[in-house]
């Protein structure tokens, strides 16, 4: 046999259309379907399902179905091919691992659920009259290359699609690629903004870079932004190692150099072979209307009733009748199979059989199967070695993991590790006890006092490898935590998914989402509270009681408790993201931001503590003066901190207005009183002077007691720096807060804000960099209502400020007084928060009259903003929830309410949320891809600290900085892209300097 006839054997494992061959001419569209890349993408998006008749697992196959279809039904109706196919990868192996054996070597297996499905999604292929193709010796992309090299020559268009950044060398002239997960194409100017680099250098560019997730060498620090840098320089790979020695930087010089045959290498694993021999021809992928008859037969087959009456009806014909299965039969077969493991009991089992034919059938299935019963006394403790590797193993077979760790503190840079608990389906969970002892001031580990545990040391290192292990999902609640924790002990832990992220991109605004919340309004479950295990424990203060102290059966119920639910919840949520279209939100706005926010919380920030004693000693004395000063004005010795003597001076002596009392006689002394009587523009001086005096007071000591006192309390024994704590769900925005200490509310435009901010310095040899988003709430406002005079004046790097009082009181902005400037960035900030006249008058300090009259005036000279607040209130109440820029979901379920004044702040609150929400979104887009980006840059010593609203705080080495600065503007200038394209230009301000308030 000759070697064309070889390999169209091998190729002739699939099949193509029958019919007349349609040759391949110049208007030819041939579609080239990457099937790997939909077998994986329809896997990962959509619930798992299982066939309820012997419960295959088939939620694989019922996703390639549905894009097929979609994909067949939309093409037809745009640019309809003339020619199609379905490649598919045959093997693992290929001839590239003659080239390097490690290629491809450090990825995992198929999920063990996936592996069943590969035949039948090709049976799939077949079933839909779409040509599909395979051959042993060369990956799906060669294929495709060898295809796109042939349509072309023959002058036909291609469409590859796939979002596979391997196949973008492919594209020139005629040919584009299409994601149709995104609908969207791909062309020379995406290939540009990915690699830096067109097309045709593409191959050059990853032969530098190389690819970890392929293991494809490449250069050591050399990444895709370096490799572009240096191809765009030298031509190509070839040139450039021939003049290796004549780039500057040394250990590029050097690198390049000796890693040049690697490189080379690395070029022949990543560049396509276009001249695959034995191909069928191209000429036989033409296009052929599905036959109605089998391909409703294989859909029947999987029992796949909605999609098989959904394509029946679009072919015009009648659909088979479904398969009569119950729930119940599924078990059993499973059960038969082995699947269900012999200690599962019914609950678990159960969980694991529901099926369904869409998102939304298949998310109520999993949650009617999560809510099964609970029983605490069914929980194991894990003592011995042979237990836990037991239950490691059930993880891997599972190929998923919900876990929670126990400490004795809620801050994880100073808390200790006491124990691990593991859940692997409903029902089925462990406490693994570390480190609990008799009572708190006691050390004795392991047997001793009587309690039976391993020792931490032997049970984190049979947890590493599970926990680190990248073909197992670890799933978490408010995961970050344990990150945290666990890298205190050298594991890092990967894949993640987090339950509390989910129920946040899913129900922002809708209520808590943590846990025990969670489990009540989904599982229909209380869950068991810290207070029950330690309630009987020694000492008389709740500080004095942790879990270590907890007896095993107590800890045992609450710990796996936890993990329990937090399953539980992952198959209640999961499900919903793709149910709800929502998982984009989640997996690009939630998920990577776990593992980037708990890297920033573990390097901290330093302070230097000389700075805030200063500080604290000046805003003492300066406090002490303004005392004596409130007491001489109110002619006694006066106790500012008593909200007491503060309102009887206020409303009983001053006989100031607005006085309401209390239920208890007091009079009402709230946080805004002092600030809306200074507003009053009726106030006596005299009142004045003394309520402008306590509020300098109150500021001056907030600031000593906060911030100055307070932060040197926070410094960590170990690092000598601050660690904040950053709760990703805690706001319905998107935004991120801060705890423990809050270093988002130091003020900014106080000179004694700015002063506490002199005290967090970098270490010596080191720089802080500063990154804010300039005016990005206002940018993205003339973004989503279409402002031409705001979008032109972003446009032309105008004072955006100025321009506004320029259009609302006819100024000129040359030589505009201050105070113009002023009020019309205090109108424009107003406005996006849906400001008031009351509200702008007391910022002003203008008339109630004055303040109507501008607003009216602002929204005269910009109506478009008038019609998207009107707009984005309609959808409010229709909906229930508004969106970001990025599709993230506010809801107001109580926006339709009959109160007013709540109904009132509701529709604020939403028209301002898509605005803030997206605004939060960017630069949670930016922190994402900050550290790869920091990588690929080669930039080593650069690491992102902190995140106050919208600036970003870095440490970088001195002789790093300007690289660092360039990345950093790069980055989150860009972070909106390529999903939205916003209407005006983003900019970012970057400033390095030894401390923070120097730095921004």
């Amino acid at each position: 046999m000759t070697e064309p006839q070889h390999n169209a054997a091998k190729a002739a494992v699939c099949s193509v259309p029958a019919g007349e061959p349609t040759p391949i001419i110049k208007g030819s569209h041939v579609y080239l379907v990457d099937g790997s890349g939909y077998i994986f993408r329809a896997f990962h998006a959509l619930p798992p399902l299982t066939r309820p008749s012997d419960g295959l697992p088939v939620g694989a196959v019922h996703g390639f179905c549905a894009m097929l279809w979609k994909l067949l039904r939309e093409s037809k109706a745009a640019e309809a091919p003339t020619h199609l196919a379905v490649i598919f990868d045959a093997s693992r192996d290929n001839y590239r691992n003659e080239i390097y054996q490690a290629y491809k070597a450090n990825r995992p297996p198929a999920p063990e659920e996936l592996v069943p499905q590969f035949p039948l999604i090709r049976d799939a292929v077949r079933a839909f009259n779409v040509a599909c193709l395979e051959m042993e010796g060369f990956e799906a992309d060669d294929l495709i290359a060898t295809y796109t090299r042939q349509v072309v020559a023959a002058g036909g268009d291609v469409t590859i699609v796939s979002s596979d950044k391997d196949l973008m060398q492919l594209i020139q002239p005629g040919v584009v690629m299409f994601d149709a997960m995104k609908n969207k194409k791909l062309g020379r100017d995406e290939v540009i903004e990915k690699f830096g680099v067109p097309p045709e250098l593409v191959v050059d560019v990853q032969s530098l870079a190389g690819d970890s997730v392929d293991n494809v060498p490449g250069v050591p620090g050399i990444g895709i932004k370096t490799a572009a840098e240096l191809i765009n320089e030298y031509g190509d790979l070839d040139a450039l190692l021939e003049r290796a020695s004549e780039i500057k930087q040394p250990k590029r010089r050097e690198r390049l150099t000796e890693f040049a045959d690697q490189a080379r290498v690395s070029r022949e694993l990543v560049r396509l072979k276009d001249d695959v021999p034995g191909l069928i021809s191209a000429d036989a992928l033409g296009v052929q209307d599905p036959d109605p008859a089998p391909l409703l037969s294989f859909l029947r087959e999987m029992e796949f009733n909605t999609l098989t009456r959904r394509i029946a009806d679009a072919l015009g014909t009648e659909p088979p009748a479904p398969v009569a299965v119950s729930v119940g039969s599924t078990v059993a077969s499973k059960r038969k199979a082995g699947a269900v493991s012999a200690g599962a009991d019914s609950a678990a089992g159960e969980a694991e059989a529901p099926v369904a034919e869409s998102p939304a059938a298949g998310a109520e299935l999993l949650a009617a199967a999560a809510r099964a019963s609970f029983d605490r006394s069914k929980y194991k403790t894990i003592t011995t070695r042979e237990d836990l590797e037991a239950w490691v193993t059930r993880a891997y077979e599972t190929g998923r993991v919900a876990f929670d760790t126990e400490t004795t503190s809620l801050d994880p840079m100073q808390a200790e590790l006491v124990g691990v608990s593991l859940a692997v389906a409903p029902g089925e969970a462990c406490y693994i006890p570390l480190a609990h002892r008799a009572s708190a001031d006691s050390f004795d580990f392991g047997s001793h006092d009587g309690i039976e545990q391993l020792s931490t040391v032997e049970a984190l290192a049979l947890l590493k490898p599970l926990l680190e292990d990248a073909s197992i999902l670890k799933i978490g609640q408010n995961v970050k935590y344990d990150l945290n924790v666990l890298a205190q002990h050298g594991i890092a832990v990967t894949p993640i998914d987090d339950t509390m992220l989910m129920s946040y991109a899913l129900d922002a605004g809708k209520g808590s989402h943590g846990m025990d919340d969670l489990a009540l309004r989904h599982l229909g479950h209380v869950c068991m509270t810290f207070d029950q295990v330690v309630a009987t424990l020694p000492g008389k203060k709740k500080s004095e009681r942790t879990f270590a102290q907890a007896p095993l059966d107590k800890a045992t119920e609450y710990a796996a408790e936890d993990a329990d639910v937090t399953l539980r919840l992952w198959l209640v949520l999961k499900p919903r993201l793709a149910a709800e279209r929502v998982a984009t939100v989640y997996e690009t706005l939630e998920r990577p931001l776990i593992s980037v926010i708990a890297g920033m919380e573990r390097e901290g920030i330093r302070v230097d503590g000389g700075i805030l004693s200063r500080l604290s000693s000046t805003f003492a004395q300066a406090s002490a003066r303004l005392e004596e000063e409130v007491n001489g004005l109110v002619g006694h010795k006066f106790n500012l901190a008593s909200p007491r003597q503060l309102g009887e001076l206020l409303f009983d002596r001053l006989q100031l207005p607005g006085g309401k009392r209390t239920k208890s006689g007091q009079w009402e002394t709230r946080a805004g009183l002092l600030d809306d009587l200074a507003a009053n523009e009726d106030l006596p001086d005299d009142a004045r002077r003394l309520i402008n005096t306590m509020l300098e007071w109150r500021q001056l000591t907030k600031l000593r007691s906060t911030y100055t006192d307070a932060l040197p309390g926070y410094v960590h024994m170990r690092t000598e720096r601050i660690h904040t704590s950053y709760s990703l769900a805690a706001t319905t925005t998107g935004r991120l807060a801060s705890s423990e200490p809050n270093l988002q509310n130091i003020p900014i435009r106080t000179r004694e804000g700015r002063e506490i901010r002199t005290a967090f310095i970098a270490e010596p040899g080191r720089q802080l960099i500063s990154a804010d988003y300039s005016q990005i709430e206002l940018r993205v406002l003339a973004h989503v209502a279409d402002i031409p005079q705001l979008r032109k004046a972003f446009d032309d790097g105008l004072d955006i400020h100025a321009m506004t009082a320029s259009e609302m009181f006819g100024v000129p902005v040359e030589g505009m007084p201050s105070e113009v400037r002023r009020r019309a960035k205090a109108i424009n900030f107003g406005i996006i928060y849906g400001i008031s006249a009351f509200g702008l008058a007391n910022q002003l300090g203008i008339s109630r009259e004055e303040a109507a009259a501008y607003i009216k005036t602002y929204f005269e000279r910009f109506p478009g903003i008038r019609a998207y607040m009107d707009e984005t209130k309609r959808v409010a109440h229709e909906r229930g929830f508004v969106e970001t820029i990025f599709g993230r979901r506010i809801h107001y379920p109580e926006i339709n309410t009959k109160n007013p004044s709540m109904r009132g702040f509701l529709e604020r609150a939403a028209i301002n949320a898509p605005i803030q929400g997206s605004a939060a979104d960017i630069i949670r887009r930016a922190m994402a891809r900050m550290p790869t980006a920091l990588e690929e840059a080669g930039l080593k010593t650069a690491k992102m600290l902190l995140q106050v609203h919208d600036e970003l705080v870095f440490e970088v080495a001195d002789a790093e900085v300007p690289a660092t600065l360039a990345t950093v503007k790069r980055v989150m200038e860009g972070a909106a892209l390529p999903v939205v394209k916003l209407a005006v230009p983003i900019q970012v301000d970057a400033k390095a300097a030894e401390n923070w308030e120097a730095a921004h």
